[in-house]
C-alpha cells in the first residue's frame, strides 16, 4: 500500500502513523506542499491518504488548500480511505459541506470521551494532545451523513467517520513522546489562552498513554479494512 501523507509544518509529522505504516509493510510518502513547490499525489497513487495538521486555517485561500480539498474530494468519490488530523479533519469537513470556524483554544492534554461503538474495542474515554482553536459545525443534512467518534468539553465534533472510509480527528492520536516535544518547543507560545491552562514543561512531561497508539491502529485498521 502506498500512503500519502501532507504535512503542513515541521513540528508535526506522521508520529506513529509511520509506525503502522511499517508494521504493515507499507510504503510511506510524505508531502511538504507549504515548503516545497512539489505539488499533490493524485487519489490514483494513494492507496491511503493522511493529511497532517498545521497552524494554517483552511478558511484561508492558499491554492494548495484547495488543491488538497479537490484531493480529498477524488479519493472519496473513488471511495479510498482518507485519515486526516487536525486541520486535515477540518479540510475533510470543509469537503464534505460542514462548516469551520473559531472555537474555546484547546492545547494541552485533555480527555475525548467515545460517542460511538461502530469502531469496535475503543476505550470510553482517553487523554489526548490537542493543538487547535477552530471547530467543525455541520447542518442536519450532513450531520445525518457522519457519525461523531468523540466528544469533548469543549468541542462537539472531535472525531467524525464519513461513510467506512473516511475518519477525521480534532486532537492528536498519532503523537509520540518525541512528538510532543518537539511540537512544544517549537510552538510552546500556543499554550497561552488554552482552556487547560498547563505549562509548556507540564506537557511534556506528561507520559503518553499507549491506549491512544492502539486506539490509533485501531482507525487505521477501521478505514484500510484491515
Amino acid at each position: 500500500m502506498r500512503i500519502n501523507v501532507i504535512q503542513h509544518t515541521p513540528n508535526e509529522g506522521p508520529g506513529a502513523i509511520a509506525d503502522w505504516a511499517h508494521e504493515h509493510g507499507h510504503q510511506l510518502y510524505i508531502y511538504h506542499p507549504v515548503h516545497f513547490d512539489c505539488g499533490l499525489p493524485t487519489a490514483a497513487e494513494t492507496d491511503l491518504l493522511v493529511i497532517l495538521g498545521g497552524p494554517m486555517s483552511v478558511n484561508d485561500k492558499d491554492e494548495w488548500i484547495l488543491e488538497e480539498r479537490a484531493l480529498i474530494a477524488k479519493m472519496m468519490e473513488v471511495h479510498k480511505p482518507v485519515f486526516g488530523v487536525c486541520f486535515g479533519m477540518q479540510q475533510i469537513a470543509i469537503t464534505i459541506g460542514g462548516e469551520v470556524s473559531s472555537g474555546p483554544k484547546e492545547a494541552g492534554w485533555g480527555m475525548v470521551e467515545k460517542t460511538s461503538n461502530v469502531i469496535p474495542e475503543i476505550p470510553v474515554a482517553l487523554t489526548a494532545l490537542h493543538w487547535h482553536a477552530e471547530q467543525c459545525h455541520f447542518p442536519p443534512y450532513i450531520a445525518r451523513e457522519i457519525t461523531t467518534l468523540f466528544s469533548s468539553e469543549y468541542t462537539e465534533n472531535q472525531g467524525i467517520l464519513v461513510g467506512d472510509n473516511v475518519i477525521g480527528l480534532q486532537f492528536h492520536f498519532e503523537t509520540l513522546a518525541d512528538n510532543v516535544r518537539e511540537i512544544v518547543i517549537n510552538d510552546k507560545d500556543y499554550l497561552r489562552g488554552s482552556e487547560f491552562k498547563q505549562y509548556p514543561d507540564e506537557v511534556m512531561a506528561y507520559p503518553v498513554p499507549p491506549a491512544n497508539k492502539q486506539t490509533l491502529f485501531k482507525l487505521l485498521d477501521f478505514i484500510t479494512h484491515k
